[in-house]
């Protein structure tokens, strides 16, 4: 591919005109993005109802495509992510196309889609660290993606009307009992 190229993929990727675009092919950063949070939603061993609506819900919402053309990208990605060894592949083509923010953005998808079915194993958090360590992410802005995702409100979280966090418990180190 050459420069040229890469900047008409930019640019239609980018703009509203080529949101039918279904070549997905291995040097495409969307194939490898979505390749990796297919690998963390499936890294327990299933990819829950929750983990695929949000998945679907970030690919349509990133990379601008319909319903269509993101069931072609998923099943493209889960072929990929079937035949890869690794995650080097995939996070070659993501450092080779994506500046530190567009990284970050990827390990903080990858949390997103994590923290989907409400439960964090230890499988998906060793998967995120290894792919935020190839992309170069440092392990500082790591947990704090991790945080952000933690307390983002879930598609399924409880609205205004939910009691809210749990209460401090009493003690010398909190202000509730000092209003006694």
């Amino acid at each position: 591919m050459t420069i040229l190229d890469g900047l008409r993929r930019f640019i239609a990727d980018t703009t509203a005109s080529n949101v039918t675009r279904v070549d997905f092919d291995d040097g495409d950063y969307r194939l490898a993005t979505v390749a990796l949070l297919v690998h963390v939603a499936n890294a327990d061993g299933v990819i829950d109802p929750p983990e695929r609506a949000r998945l679907r819900a970030i690919i349509e919402t990133r990379f601008g495509l319909d319903a269509a053309a993101t069931t072609r990208l998923i099943e493209r990605a889960e072929q990929s992510d079937r035949e890869a060894v690794d995650f080097y592949h995939f996070t070659h083509v993501l450092k080779r196309a994506l500046d530190d923010d567009g990284r970050h953005k990827i390990v903080a998808m990858m949390w997103d889609v994590v923290f989907a079915d409400g439960v964090v194993t230890e499988f998906e958090e060793n998967v995120v660290w290894r792919v935020a360590e190839l992309l170069g992410v440092p392990t500082r802005d790591r947990v704090m993606l991790r945080q952000k995702a933690a307390e983002a409100p879930g598609p399924e979280s409880p609205g205004p009307e939910s009691p809210g966090p749990e209460p401090v418990p009493e003690g010398p180190w909190s202000s509730a009992s000092k209003k006694t």
